[in-house]
């Protein structure tokens, strides 16, 4: 009963982490889509809090074996824009 217990417990703690890495890739979505609207209209746009999600997405990345998110630089955002 104990293995069972300890490869539940196992389970769990998996699906929060990746819980977790999805609801900060859709928030890194989020800055990213705003990024490209202030681009389109021709503000300023800036891609810290962008990288900021990255960062934290790419240490549980590298933990728990999950794909990792590239860094945006300002250009990639204004070549979407084009």
């Amino acid at each position: 009963m104990g293995v069972h217990h300890a490869i539940s417990a196992h389970s769990a703690r998996q699906a929060e982490y990746i819980t977790l890495y999805r609801k900060l890739d859709a928030v890194r979505e989020m800055w990213i889509e705003k990024a490209v609207e202030q681009c389109k209209n021709g503000e300023k746009i800036s891609v810290e809090e962008i990288n900021n999600i990255t960062q934290q997405i790419n240490q549980l990345a590298q933990r728990y074996h999950l794909p990792p998110r590239k860094l945006v630089t300002e250009e990639m955002v204004q070549n979407i824009c084009k």
